[in-house]
């Protein structure tokens, strides 16, 4: 018999979401993330795309290590550059919603370039306070805040935005639903700007790296084709999008000599090999009446 977790509150909203809420808030040390993240203060919970030093990889150790995790940073933080150069609109006056905010790394780069409002959205506590701890540390926290609310379901009033963007999140959640909050939020012509990875439905219908991905951070791979769907569906119409799984190989290829590799980055390495997960970056602008 099985029993279906209860959820805790009406930000934890069902059996899944307290599965995954379980597994980011047992989940208190992260060593690459943490360690990578103590380098300057910029925490990161999402990859990259890039080539890298291959010189590095014929260092001896110890130092070889450390280079690779300094080098993995690297292309993780210039990886939000993906998201800033579609956010050039952006003024000190704007206001951005940073969905599933982690540690704060997307949020604090906004607001360094654009000096703007951030808010992030979270549902990991331990998270947000680690974040709100460094928003007092850098001296943003009037300006750059994090909330504790479901990315598809948040307390923002309608139009309030006139950006969001998901920085690899979108894995957690229902598209359609998630994707019709973000319209809600946005303000007509206001952006909406994601990186993720996806299944690529156009190769092949079912993928065991895809599977192994799912299980091993509890998520739900969305296909490529129900991405765009569900966007225009919303009255989100993409703008740009781009194909970066091949410049996403070599982060993994890098990842993979780490000492603290998890086990994670074979299936991500055969999937983008195969061209059956793709890592893509989307620009969408909110236009009104284009709901169907």
């Amino acid at each position: 018999m099985t029993v279906e977790t209860r959820p805790k509150n009406n930000v934890i909203r069902s059996s899944y979401e307290q599965d995954l809420n379980d597994h980011w808030e047992t989940k208190q040390s992260d060593p690459i993330n943490l360690l990578l993240g103590e380098m300057d203060g910029l925490y990161h919970h999402h990859y990259a795309a890039g080539e890298f030093n291959r010189n590095l990889l014929t260092a001896p150790e110890p130092q070889r290590e450390q280079l690779i995790l300094k080098e993995m940073h690297r292309l993780e933080t210039d990886q939000v550059s993906l998201i800033l150069d579609e956010l050039t609109h952006l003024s000190p006056q704007d206001r951005v919603m940073d969905a599933g905010s982690g540690r704060g790394g997307t949020s604090f780069m906004i607001y360094d370039r654009y000096g703007c409002r951030v808010d992030g959205v979270n549902f990991c506590t331990h998270h947000i306070e680690f974040a709100e701890h460094l928003a007092k540390r850098r001296r943003c926290d009037e300006k750059v805040q994090f909330h504790y609310a479901n990315m598809a379901q948040t307390p923002f009033e309608d139009g309030s935005f006139d950006a969001i963007v998901s920085n690899e999140t979108t894995m957690y959640v229902d598209l359609f639903e998630t994707f019709r909050e973000f319209a809600r939020l946005l303000r007509p012509g206001g952006r909406y700007v994601l990186v993720t990875w996806c299944q690529n439905d156009a190769v092949a219908a079912e993928s065991d790296d895809v599977a192994a991905i799912d299980e091993h951070y509890v998520c739900h791979i969305h296909k490529r084709s129900t991405y765009l769907r569900a966007l225009v569906e919303n009255g989100l119409v993409p703008s740009q999008v781009r194909d970066l799984t091949v410049e996403a190989i070599p982060y993994w290829e890098l990842r993979s000599h780490s000492n603290l590799k998890t086990g994670v980055e074979e299936p991500f390495l055969s999937g983008y090999r195969k061209n059956t997960l793709n890592y893509l970056v989307v620009a969408a602008e909110r236009v009104v009446g284009a709901e169907r």
